[in-house]
């Protein structure tokens, strides 16, 4: 097709270049000059076609383009001796033209190769910046001395190798989260199972009394229930994550919600000796959202706050207006966490270093679980600063 594409333009050149010779000279010397560019530029085209169709074999685009030149400048060359043959030009004038059409072909050549240097070491940059990446590399930042189709394509590839380490690294750290939970997951089922089989074992002996066998039996049933929480904490964490939820979204009254709540914790903060208390201004806007899983944050929350809070200290929930949502808040009176504790309190199994990010006697999936809820509503939740104990803070739309 470009074949055909570049004849046809030929033709109709060589057609009008034959038209002005004729009506210039006469008619003989345009159908001559038409001959001549239609032999001649039809004997270019098709070793330029030729040249293209075994580029393959060229292996540089520097001698590509000097094959082209000499192609033209050569086949041109013989149409200058065939004019000089058929038109009767004196060889005075033929060697002129010929060594114009030389020093032509060699400015041609030059022009070609000084132009050309820039464009190859934009390639060249972009080929060993391509080869680093695959030999491993993902520092690489690929540059060009000019803004143009090379510059888009090295700045292409550059994001592409920064594209390339974000994926790379949020897969690592996936896989690290991963075997970290299998880790966790190990260790908090080795030792109930561990125990349960010991019990199991003392009891199956008959070596222990009756009230050692009830003892032991309590404490089965103590380590039974929570691998049960485990699981359930586990298999809604999983569906969280996977989005396999049905929400019913609704307005949510907060300030029947919060004290709905932290009612039904009193019991519990009342075996520590822990008060608890709800601040809610009266007429807050309701929040949109799903009133079963928001009571279970404040659950998952009010509960950590009491285990991590001494005798004789105060648990506080509050709720307040904040653009166009509103934000709840769990305050405690505990010893709080470390700045580094805050920053992976919420994955799932962290233990901080003086262990106070885990809550014992938790299943470790509160703030994981707490965090998922939250952020399906469409909200936030982070550590606010307090100069004492912790502040949970987390953010819901209005209705």
């Amino acid at each position: 097709m470009r074949l055909l594409a570049g004849l046809g333009g030929l033709l109709i050149a060589a057609v009008a270049a034959g038209l002005l010779f004729g009506l210039v000279y006469s008619p003989h010397d345009g159908l001559l000059m038409a001959a001549y560019l239609v032999v001649c530029g039809g004997c270019v085209v098709a070793a330029v076609e030729l040249l293209k169709r075994r580029r393959r074999h060229a292996r540089s685009l520097a001698r590509q383009l000097a094959t082209g030149v000499g192609a033209s400048v050569g086949l041109t060359m013989v149409g200058v001796g065939v004019i000089a043959l058929f038109m009767f030009i004196s060889p005075h004038d033929g060697l002129t033209m010929a060594v114009l059409l030389l020093l032509a072909g060699a400015l041609g050549t030059y022009s070609v190769w000084a132009l050309s240097q820039g464009p190859l070491d934009d390639l060249h940059a972009v080929r060993d910046g391509l080869r680093a990446v695959g030999d491993g590399r993902r520092d690489v930042a690929i540059s060009t001395g000019a803004r143009d189709e090379l510059a888009e394509l090295a700045d292409a590839a550059t994001r592409m190798v920064v594209q390339l380490a974000e994926r790379e690294a949020e897969r690592d750290a996936a896989e690290k989260g991963r075997r970290d939970l299998v880790a966790a997951v190990s260790h908090d089922l080795r030792t109930p199972l561990t125990s349960l089989r010991l019990l199991s074992e003392a009891i199956e002996s008959d070596l222990v009394d009756a009230a050692t066998r009830r003892d032991y039996l309590e404490q089965m049933s103590g380590h039974i229930r929570s691998l049960s929480a485990l699981i359930e904490d586990l298999f809604e964490l999983s569906r969280l994550e996977a989005g396999d939820i049905q929400w019913s979204m609704q307005q949510v009254s907060l300030d029947e919600l919060v004290a709905e709540t932290v009612e039904a914790m009193r019991a519990q903060a009342d075996a520590k000796r822990v008060s608890v208390a709800a601040t809610v201004p009266a007429g807050i806007d309701p929040a949109r959202a799903d009133p079963e899983r928001l009571q279970r944050v404040l659950f998952n929350l009010i509960q950590n706050a009491i285990r991590h809070t001494p005798a004789d200290g105060s648990v506080t929930v509050l709720a307040e207006p904040c653009g166009k949502g509103v934000e709840l808040e769990v305050a405690d009176t505990g010893e709080g966490l470390s700045e580094e504790d805050r920053g992976r309190a919420f994955d799932p199994f962290y233990r901080g270093g003086n262990g106070k990010a885990r809550s014992p006697g938790g299943s470790g999936l509160g703030l994981a679980i707490c965090r998922a809820i939250v952020e399906a509503h469409g909200g936030e939740i982070w550590f606010a600063d307090s100069p004492t104990g912790t502040r949970v803070r987390f953010s819901l739309p209005n209705a």
